[in-house]
């Protein structure tokens, strides 16, 4: 069927007026097509018609050919539109693609949620213009799955974004509603995790059946072999002993398909990876003790499937080293029996001791099989995570415990020194000890398993008591930050390094190595760090103001070592003399040692407990004013030497170091610094608050009002002056080097652009 599309080229005037799109949407029942249209058509300045055939028909159900002629009309109108029909095969798009032409864009956007919760949704909602609700929306999705072709470019779109998760919805919502009328988007294919997997494995577990393609990948391992930064065909020696536990190399989305499926993990689940507090444990016993596979599995479903709930939004992840491992696949069959929540636990293939620089996967706090003596050397597990965590670890453990009962665990807090923290991002280690059942080892039990599975659950236990423990003692001190802007915005804690050492050539090497390594842990911890809470003694935590969150005058945030550089220099200035280029009563003035522009100072603020802007009250209305009046003065002193700049001063709404400070940052944005997406959109999306919208809510509010969405630091690239879209930060570099359109007209008011005498009367 050929619908009738304006597709003649546009007159020269006519074509900055931008191009319609098509957007396909693509997801079962349930998915939350129709919500993610109706949202972004709520919030976004574009024109949008969303074509649903459930209500083409005069509010009725009609056909494909009535929604087919209402986008042709709609986009002849110029009008950008929203094809809301599940899409699942090629078929189905195949007339939807034919709308688009040169002058239309035609992109999809793919909601490939848990199967298990589009299921529930379709099953519980009332009033559904499509009647698809009750027991049969569950045949009804799970039919549509089985049968699902995820959309490809060959088809004829110009983009398709793939959507695994909420996080990632919000995020394409974001994307789309932010699009005003001249906007574009880059072409190509994001987001994408698995695109080999046919089936969701939770739709199989929701329906109660349990037995999974042999071929299926391991989403969970292949989604972490896709970050791996280390040499696949890089060989590792094995740990031989308890628990088998070996470095795991090579790719493991390969391993996995020649294998078989092991991760209890949908695809649909993967992208909180790396967000939530997570335990990772090896199965304890079941080696070199001998435990019984099949007792020891029911008795790790039993206690995982106690605990899962109570720690909220925690995960428990258990590991082995061989993607044939017998345990994994045990655990794995038994937890889906069981509708184990998929994304609170699943089993991983990797080394303990390298999870994220190998596996990409952040443990926040990994359980060792100890041995009674709470000493190195052994073999397996015990030995690879004491050499792991070298020295630092076994010195903190004997602060905790000089041994340990079969049954039993001990939370030992990790030092910061320790290559398993600074690497791995490790917090924390809890040793615990099972029983056992090996003659040649000591305290066996001879095959008493009536004994045995009580101690091994006890074990099990006591492991997840700890590890609820870090949680708690976590959640006491505050609520974490995400942003953590990978190369650390300031880069204070390197300037303190630098202004203590001796300028001589092997120092200013010393220096540039510990440089590197302070870098790279807070890039590699990105959050583990901040909810260390190293700087506050146990014996404080808890002592929190219920009205004010305050533990002894300061906010209750867990900052980590890294964190506390500028709250150092801002209370001791003096000894700082070195990088502050100026001192008073109220502030600390000081170069940014990683600038994302040509010039990049921070304003700091000298009052104890103003940790950040959430801090603020409208008692530091007169502090913040001397920081406005002592950026600007350094903004007019630097435009005095170059009349190109332009000056933004402003704040992040949650900052990655603690101590209040406002940025004075060129907007060249010409630095080697500027590497990541979150360094970009920290200073151009909202994230970013200007110093003088600031002044002016606490005048009149007392406070300041903070965009702290995280998905504001995912959003895309784009340029700040004409608001184009960039795939990618060397791009848009290239782009904003040339870009000569005037700045936003909300960047042009309320003098929040600072520019020179000489420009005044120019559009910036």
């Amino acid at each position: 069927m050929e619908m009738e599309i304006d597709d003649t080229p546009k007159p020269k005037g006519e074509e900055t007026k931008g191009k319609p799109i098509v957007v396909i949407l693509v997801g079962a029942p349930g998915s939350g097509k129709s919500t993610f249209c109706e949202q972004v058509m709520a919030s976004s300045t574009r024109p949008w018609v969303r074509i649903c055939q459930d209500t083409i028909g005069n509010g009725k159900s009609g056909t494909k050919a009535q929604c087919l002629k209402s986008a042709a009309s709609a986009l002849n109108d110029g009008k950008s539109v929203f094809i809301d029909r599940c899409n699942l095969d090629r078929e189905q798009r195949a007339e939807f693609l034919k709308l688009g032409n040169p002058n239309v864009d035609v992109h999809a956007v793919v909601l490939d949620l848990p199967a298990k919760l589009c299921t529930s949704r379709s099953v519980k909602r009332t009033g559904h213009e499509g009647n698809l609700q009750g027991g049969k929306a569950a045949a009804v999705v799970n039919r549509m799955l089985q049968k699902k072709e995820f959309p490809k470019l060959s088809e004829g779109f110009t983009r398709i974004t793939f959507c695994q998760n909420e996080s990632d919805v919000q995020a394409a919502h974001n994307t789309y509603s932010a699009l005003g009328p001249l906007d574009t988007l880059p072409n190509g294919s994001f987001g994408q995790k698995n695109p080999d997997a046919k089936i969701q494995l939770g739709i199989m577990r929701f329906l109660k059946k349990v037995e999974v393609p042999a071929n299926t990948v391991s989403d969970a391992n292949s989604i972490q072999s896709s970050v791996s930064h280390k040499n696949t065909e890089e060989k590792q020696p094995s740990y031989k002993g308890h628990n088998n536990i070996s470095s795991f190399s090579g790719n493991a989305s390969k391993e996995l398909k020649e294998g078989e499926n092991l991760a209890v993990y949908s695809s649909g689940s993967h992208a909180s990876l790396n967000n939530a507090p997570t335990l990772a444990f090896p199965s304890i016993s079941t080696s070199d003790f001998q435990f019984n596979l099949e007792k020891a599995s029911d008795i790790i479903v039993e206690v995982v499937e106690e605990y899962v709930n109570k720690l909220g939004s925690a995960r428990l992840v258990l590991v082995d080293v061989s993607h044939k491992s017998k345990i994994l696949s045990l655990v794995k069959t038994k937890a889906a029996q069981k509708n184990i929540e998929l994304n609170k636990f699943f089993t991983f293939v990797g080394d303990i001791t390298k999870l994220y620089s190998v596996g990409g996967l952040r443990c926040n706090v990994i359980a060792n099989a100890a041995n009674w003596r709470l000493k190195p050397g052994g073999g397996g597990v015990n030995a690879a995570i004491f050499n792991a965590a070298g020295p630092a670890l076994e010195v903190a453990t004997k602060e905790q415990a000089k041994s340990l009962h079969p049954g039993k665990a001990v939370v030992v807090p990790l030092p910061s020194t320790s290559p398993l923290f600074s690497r791995e991002g490790v917090t924390h280690v809890i040793h615990v000890l099972g029983p056992n059942m090996n003659q040649h080892r000591p305290n066996c039990l001879n095959n008493d398993y009536i004994k045995g599975c009580q101690i091994l659950r006890e074990a099990y236990t006591s492991l997840f008591e700890g590890f609820a423990s870090t949680i708690k003692t976590q959640g006491k001190l505050a609520k974490v930050s995400n942003e953590n802007l990978d190369s650390n915005s300031s880069g204070a804690q390197e300037v303190i390094e630098g202004a203590n050492t001796k300028h001589s050539p092997n120092n200013d090497q010393k220096s540039k190595r510990e440089h590197e390594h302070e870098y790279d842990r807070s890039k590699k911890c990105k959050g583990s760090q901040d909810e260390i809470g190293a700087n506050i003694p146990e014996s404080k935590i808890g002592k929190v103001d219920k009205n004010n969150d305050k533990i002894d005058g300061s906010m209750a945030k867990a900052w980590g070592s890294w964190a506390q550089a500028l709250h150092k220099i801002a209370m001791h200035p003096q000894i700082h003399k070195d990088v502050a280029l100026e001192i008073s009563d109220d502030v600390v003035v000081l170069n940014d040692l990683y600038p994302k522009a040509r010039r990049h100072l921070l304003v700091l603020a000298r009052s104890e407990g103003l940790d950040r802007l959430a801090d603020v009250s409208k008692d530091h209305l007169q502090l913040l004013k001397t920081m406005h009046d002592v950026g600007l003065k350094w903004a007019e002193k630097f435009l005095q030497e170059d009349v190109s700049l332009i000056f933004r001063l402003g704040y992040h709404s949650v900052p990655s170091m603690r101590q209040l400070h406002l940025h004075v940052i060129s907007q060249d944005f010409d630095s080697k610094n500027l590497k990541h997406k979150k360094h970009w959109n920290s200073f151009n999306t909202a994230f970013f608050l200007d110093s003088v919208d600031v002044l002016e809510e606490v005048s009149c509010h007392g406070k300041a009002t903070l965009r702290d969405d995280e998905s504001l630091l995912s959003m895309e690239l784009r340029c700040h002056r004409c608001r184009s879209a960039q795939p990618n930060i060397p791009r848009l570099k290239s782009h904003i080097s040339n870009c000569r359109a005037p700045f936003p007209p909300s960047l042009l008011q309320n003098s929040r652009l600072v520019l020179a005498p000489c420009n005044a009367g120019i559009d910036p």
